[in-house]
């Protein structure tokens, strides 16, 4: 059987949003994932739009489309062409699981919610020609003792970060405006893996450098600790997520430090406590940023701060608050975001209810453009607010301020290194993404994230020789 797994690219090339460092981040694992219940006799092929072109001019028995939000015109185009053709389509991922009577209209099969329990169900029926219209497990919820992820099938060479990997699927909170949490619904909403598969998965990936994908890394403490402690030693640097409650909480931040973590994301979102209250992200309440921020830092770990304009008590004064505040405590990266309003999500129903949603053009829920009705704020001022607040937290002026309020040299020319490399210098990763060399600049990012000696704050001679090898 020959079989096609797409992954849609969630902005067009021709887009000025197009950004190739971004695109270029990570591969498809969902679809390699669902590649490895694909039996050895098949012939598979896995695309990625966002890396490499899309053929559609073949004749494959099965495809398999991932569906996102900002990528349905170009997934539902895509189901419509192979179903002319007479291929089989199915159509899975979060936005087919928030709306899937619209998706169903480009589609033979919808896959609803996490795949690992109703994707075999639906192999075991495509065989016998009995499919039905959609799968969705709602119980038996499990990614313990699943077949070796496929990346056999995955383009390494054309990824900055190739050796990213998923422990846990969903999230202990339910953040109102979160996507995930809507596609997690109706079922089991948090599950990991077991260690020893966790530890197995590592060790089959060559290279130092790993990224957790998961939306909550240490969301089980008791898992994570036991992880931090086996992989200490393992001579791995890694990237996660993690919540303010959970870094400043216990001892599991040192584990994960003298593990490997050298960078997290953290969720910072908003300043304000009536904000964090309508969003149901209760895990930020009463919990001091300033504090989670000391403590990262003091083990030297980087930080991508995520932050939400236009909730219901944001005003005009929201972007310089959240820029000043973010230079000031020496975010090494910070990601902005428009709220949006994903289908499927509280949020969205109490838009709705309210007649606050001002479009449905799923292209423009990207969290670039304001899609609803904002109580304080008008969509310009919105959009002109989260424009300026990237441009003026990655001015020149602004990355030395806070690179060089670090208290050690190594601190501080990596907080340099990353956030003028991650904006200021996007013009030459383009170069270097489009020509090929992404596997040379994997040393590079590798020595960025290597151990430093913290009682002197010099990066290690033995690391820094070993980075270039």
């Amino acid at each position: 059987m020959k079989v096609k797994l797409v992954l849609p690219s969630l902005t067009e090339a021709k887009s000025p949003f197009w950004r190739p460092i971004k695109y270029s981040l990570f591969p498809p694992l969902g679809l390699a994932s669902l590649a490895s219940y694909l039996s050895a006799e098949d012939e598979i092929e896995l695309i990625d739009q966002h890396v490499e072109k899309l053929h559609i001019d073949d004749n494959p028995d099965l495809v398999l489309i991932q569906v996102y939000i900002t990528n349905t015109k170009r997934a539902y185009k895509i189901a419509d062409h192979y179903r002319k053709r007479g291929t089989f389509v199915v159509l899975g991922g979060l936005h087919v699981t928030s709306l899937p009577n619209e998706a169903i209209q480009h589609a033979d099969t919808v896959i609803l919610g996490p795949a690992e329990q109703s994707f075999p169900e639906f192999l075991q029926d495509f065989k016998m020609k009995r499919t039905k219209k959609f799968y969705h497990a709602k119980h038996r919820r499990t990614i313990e003792n699943q077949p070796v992820i496929r990346r056999d099938l995955i383009k390494r060479e054309k990824y900055l970060v190739p050796n990213s990997l998923s422990i846990s699927r969903g999230c202990p909170h339910h953040c109102s405006f979160c996507y995930k949490d809507a596609f997690f619904r109706g079922g089991k909403s948090f599950y990991t893996q077991r260690v020893d598969e966790i530890l197995a998965e590592i060790d089959r990936l060559q290279g130092k450098h790993l990224y957790f994908l998961d939306d909550h890394l240490l969301g089980d403490p008791k898992l994570a600790a036991t992880l931090f402690r086996e992989m200490k030693g393992m001579n791995r640097v890694f990237q996660g997520a993690a919540t303010v409650e959970s870094i400043l909480k216990g001892n599991l931040l040192e584990l994960a430090a003298e593990a490997g973590l050298r960078s997290v994301f953290v969720g910072f979102e908003t300043f304000s406590e009536e904000n964090l209250r309508q969003s149901n992200k209760n895990q930020n309440l009463k919990q001091s940023y300033e504090l989670a921020v000391k403590r990262l830092h003091d083990l030297g770990i980087m930080i991508n701060g995520s932050f939400v304009f236009g909730l219901d008590h944001d005003d005009q004064d929201v972007f310089k608050r959240t820029v000043d505040w973010g230079v000031n405590h020496s975010i090494t990266t910070a990601t902005y975001h428009i709220l949006t309003p994903y289908p499927g999500t509280k949020l969205y129903q109490d838009l709705e209810k309210q007649n606050r949603i001002l479009t449905k053009n799923w292209d423009l829920y990207d969290t670039r453009h304001a899609v609803y009705e904002s109580k304080k704020l008008s969509p310009k001022e919105l959009e002109d607010g989260y424009q300026w607040a990237y441009k003026e937290f990655y001015s020149w002026q602004n990355i030395f301020k806070s690179s060089f309020a670090h208290d050690h040299l190594t601190h501080q020319l990596k907080h340099l290194f990353y956030t003028g490399g991650w904006k200021k210098f996007e013009p030459l990763w383009n170069f270097i993404i489009n020509t090929g060399g992404l596997k040379r600049m994997l040393p590079l990012l590798e020595l960025l994230l290597c151990e430093v000696d913290k009682a002197k704050g010099n990066i290690s001679e033995k690391n820094l020789y070993k980075s270039f090898q």
